[in-house]
Protein backbone atom coordinates (compact mmCIF):
# COMPACT_ATOMS: atom_id res chain seq x y z
CA UNK A 1 0.00 0.00 0.00
CA UNK A 2 2.89 2.36 0.73
CA UNK A 3 4.17 1.92 -2.82
CA UNK A 4 0.71 2.62 -4.24
CA UNK A 5 0.32 5.74 -2.09
CA UNK A 6 3.67 7.02 -3.37
CA UNK A 7 2.55 6.44 -6.97
CA UNK A 8 -0.73 8.18 -6.29
CA UNK A 9 0.91 11.11 -4.48
CA UNK A 10 3.30 11.56 -7.40
CA UNK A 11 0.27 12.13 -9.64
CA UNK A 12 -0.95 15.01 -7.45
CA UNK A 13 -0.26 18.65 -8.20
CA UNK A 14 2.11 20.15 -5.64
CA UNK A 15 3.96 16.97 -4.62
CA UNK A 16 7.75 17.26 -5.05
CA UNK A 17 8.70 14.08 -3.18
CA UNK A 18 8.95 11.93 -0.09
CA UNK A 19 11.57 10.53 2.31
CA UNK A 20 10.97 7.38 4.37
CA UNK A 21 12.94 5.26 6.85
CA UNK A 22 11.89 2.00 8.55
CA UNK A 23 13.50 -0.03 11.31
CA UNK A 24 13.44 -3.84 11.10
CA UNK A 25 10.82 -3.89 13.85
CA UNK A 26 8.51 -1.86 11.62
CA UNK A 27 8.82 1.51 13.34
CA UNK A 28 9.39 4.26 10.83
CA UNK A 29 8.96 7.80 9.67
CA UNK A 30 7.76 9.13 6.34
CA UNK A 31 8.02 12.78 5.37
CA UNK A 32 6.00 13.87 2.37
CA UNK A 33 6.63 17.29 0.91
CA UNK A 34 3.94 19.49 -0.58
CA UNK A 35 4.02 22.88 -2.25
CA UNK A 36 1.45 24.45 0.07
CA UNK A 37 -1.45 23.78 2.46
CA UNK A 38 -3.94 23.64 -0.43
CA UNK A 39 -1.93 20.77 -1.96
CA UNK A 40 -2.00 18.97 1.40
CA UNK A 41 -5.76 19.48 1.69
CA UNK A 42 -6.31 18.12 -1.82
CA UNK A 43 -4.20 15.03 -1.04
CA UNK A 44 -6.25 14.36 2.10
CA UNK A 45 -9.40 14.21 -0.05
CA UNK A 46 -8.14 11.67 -2.62
CA UNK A 47 -10.50 8.69 -2.23
CA UNK A 48 -7.88 5.96 -2.51
CA UNK A 49 -5.72 7.78 0.06
CA UNK A 50 -8.68 8.01 2.46
CA UNK A 51 -9.29 4.25 2.07
CA UNK A 52 -5.62 3.59 2.89
CA UNK A 53 -5.84 5.86 5.94
CA UNK A 54 -8.86 3.91 7.16
CA UNK A 55 -6.98 0.62 6.78
CA UNK A 56 -4.13 2.14 8.75
CA UNK A 57 -6.43 3.11 11.59
CA UNK A 58 -8.20 -0.24 11.72
CA UNK A 59 -5.50 -2.74 10.79
CA UNK A 60 -1.89 -1.59 10.53
CA UNK A 61 -0.97 1.04 13.10
CA UNK A 62 -1.16 1.18 16.86
CA UNK A 63 -0.52 4.90 16.64
CA UNK A 64 0.61 7.60 14.24
CA UNK A 65 1.42 11.30 14.37
CA UNK A 66 0.98 13.93 11.66
CA UNK A 67 2.94 17.18 11.69
CA UNK A 68 2.52 19.92 9.11
CA UNK A 69 5.70 21.98 8.96
CA UNK A 70 7.17 24.74 6.83
CA UNK A 71 10.70 24.19 5.54
CA UNK A 72 12.25 27.64 5.35
CA UNK A 73 15.82 26.64 4.62
CA UNK A 74 17.70 23.46 3.82
CA UNK A 75 21.36 22.57 3.44
CA UNK A 76 23.46 19.45 3.67
CA UNK A 77 26.76 17.73 3.08
CA UNK A 78 27.68 14.40 1.52
CA UNK A 79 31.15 12.95 1.79
CA UNK A 80 31.17 10.16 -0.80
Amino acid sequence: MADRMLELAAEQDGFPGVESVREQCGTGITVSYWRDRDSIASWREVTEHRVAQNHGLLEWYRRYQVRICLVEHEYGFTND
